[in-house]
């Protein structure tokens, strides 16, 4: 709470109050008041000197010791001096949604700060206002016409009125709860329900003075509810609608960081995060270049007729923009087919056009060989059994002898492998997320049922006729009828694997029909990409229609 000095006071001292919290136990009074008002310019120094000046009250006793440790709930009030900058108006865009000439609601964008204070004296919202409204100038000294606020970095709605009147009448409304407030988050991460209430008290950090968190002892009541409305297809951030029915500071992003989904772009509550998406996409985190909170709908009763006012707001561009590179993440193409059916002739022509590309095959072997992420699984399980000595390579042909030979060590060996290639395959995609399309060869993607996990958003299929493969597998690997048909027996039967395709290529002779095919699937991917943008486009377009009936 801030108020102006009263009538008997110079004309340049400021008084502060505030209510010392549960979790400002123990800390010192000048120390408390530093953190308070810094982001009123003032130190925690000048407050030290106030303080054993006189100027500062303990639950209505004089205080002059800076040392003073508070025990928390106590009622403390400071005064000082400060500079007295008469504010002047500033000829600066304003975008006004509403004015009757008694009250007004304007969209602030992102990066302008709501009110001036000794941190931030000329370029706010206010010097902009009295430019456009010169007759609130005298209203309040440092926050005409104000009755709310939005962080620096938070675009969106507020409200304003334009007399003391209405001023006092909106307050009151804001304090009251009678006034609805709903805004729109790019959060990290998918939350674990489409829908929740967070019921948690909100106070000073018990460290970290200058922030904000949820403190279950001595914090002020506070409740959002979300609402989930998209997550994008690598389930790397979600948008939600939330609903505030408290105002406390920071409410928001403390808590939406305290049930692990912090918003994009906001390196106080989410620096961890924030640094984690700058190593994975520079250019999202680029583009998250503050905290991703917009304010989009304001509702309230008319301070004069008493009518509902409801107004909102579609995000500004730096929102949409980045909720479309989110949508456009890279498409994930799983590769599959029969055995030797041309899948790695596929891949090599996919790579050679540039086009990143994974096999499952090889990071398979690669699991095998010395100080591979399987190697020392399967030796901890088998002993020297497939290596043929103690600190060689894993044996591949003694491996494959054993699974044709024994079911119930392929399945302690795919048991291995298996969470093995599954990580690598989505590391990899992860690692090629702001590129058009990847491709991983996947032979068993369907056996091993990670389509369904989302694994991949596309699946292709090499065809290739049997007499055809059986042949290559013959000459290339030297396996007889009987090995094949157990080969064949641990995957699906080659229709069942393309019914469950996007598309197919077909590889009935060879490199060049295959490679013309490949060309006719690139097309076609090209083309879904770019449908699904405009489907995305369409999406925002009918959300934020959708919302503007909420």
């Amino acid at each position: 709470m801030y108020n102006n000095d009263s009538s008997d006071e110079k004309e340049n001292t400021q008084i502060w109050t505030r209510d010392a919290l549960f979790s400002d136990r123990n800390t010192r009074l000048d120390k408390f008041w530093g953190t308070e008002l810094e982001n009123d310019g003032i130190s925690r120094g000048k407050a030290k000197d106030w303080i054993k000046a006189g100027l500062a009250e303990v639950d209505g006793v004089l205080c002059k010791k800076p040392n003073y440790k508070l025990a928390g709930g106590e009622k403390l009030t400071l005064k000082g001096e400060v500079e007295n900058n008469s504010l002047i108006p500033e000829d600066k865009p304003l975008d006004i949604i509403f004015n009757d000439g008694r009250v007004a609601v304007i969209n602030k964008p992102a990066g302008l700060t709501t009110h001036p204070a000794p941190s931030c004296p000329t370029e706010t919202l206010v010097h902009r206002l009295i430019h456009h409204f010169p007759e609130i100038q005298n209203m309040d000294e440092w926050r005409p016409g104000i009755v709310h606020r939005l962080d620096k970095f938070t675009s969106g709605l507020i409200a304003v009125a334009l007399n003391d009147h209405d001023r006092l009448a909106l307050s009151a409304a804001f304090a009251e709860r009678e006034v609805d407030k709903t805004y729109l988050a790019i959060v990290h991460g998918v939350p674990d329900k489409d829908f929740a209430d967070i019921n948690m008290p909100i106070g000073r950090h018990p460290i970290h003075k200058t922030k904000m968190a949820v403190v279950l002892k001595g914090g002020r009541d506070a409740r959002s509810s979300y609402e989930v409305l998209w997550t994008d297809p690598a389930e790397r951030a979600s948008l939600l609608r939330v609903k505030i029915y408290t105002g406390r500071t920071h409410q928001i992003r403390v808590h939406m960081a305290h049930i692990g989904h912090p918003l994009l772009g906001d390196q106080v509550y989410g620096s961890q995060q924030h640094t984690i998406l700058k190593n994975q996409s520079k250019p999202l985190s680029e583009l998250a270049s503050r905290q991703m909170l917009h304010a989009y709908s304001l509702s309230f009763n008319h301070p004069e007729t008493d009518e509902r006012l409801s107004f909102t707001l579609t995000p500004p561009d730096d929102f949409i923009t980045l909720l479309k590179e989110l949508n456009s993440s890279v498409q994930r193409v799983g590769l599959i087919g029969m055995p030797c059916c041309g899948k790695s002739t596929a891949l090599k022509l996919l790579s050679e056009k540039g086009i990143p590309v994974f096999s499952a095959d090889k990071s398979v072997s690669d699991t095998y060989n010395k100080d591979g992420a399987g190697w020392e699984m399967i030796r901890q399980r088998f002993g020297n059994k497939f290596t043929e000595t103690e600190t060689g390579n894993i044996d591949k042909k003694k491996v494959f002898t054993a699974i044709c030979e024994d079911g119930d060590i392929r399945r302690e060996i795919m048991n291995i492998v298996h969470p093995i290639v599954q990580h690598e395959t989505a590391l990899f995609f992860q690692t090629n997320a702001t590129t058009p399309l990847a491709v991983a060869e996947i032979p068993l993607l369907l056996e091993a049922g990670w389509h369904t996990q989302k694994l991949v958003d596309v699946v292709i299929g090499i065809r290739c006729p049997d007499s055809k493969r059986t042949q290559e597998l013959r000459e290339k690997r030297g396996l007889d009828p009987e090995t094949l048909a157990t080969f064949d027996s641990w995957q699906w039967d080659e229709k069942a694997k393309m019914d469950c395709c996007t598309a197919i290529i077909d590889n009935d002779s060879g490199v060049d029909e295959l490679k013309a095919n490949t060309e006719k699937v690139l097309l076609l991917l090209a083309e879904m990409r770019e449908a699904k943008a405009k489907k995305f486009d369409a999406f925002l377009k009918a959300l934020f229609k959708q919302e503007d009936k909420h």
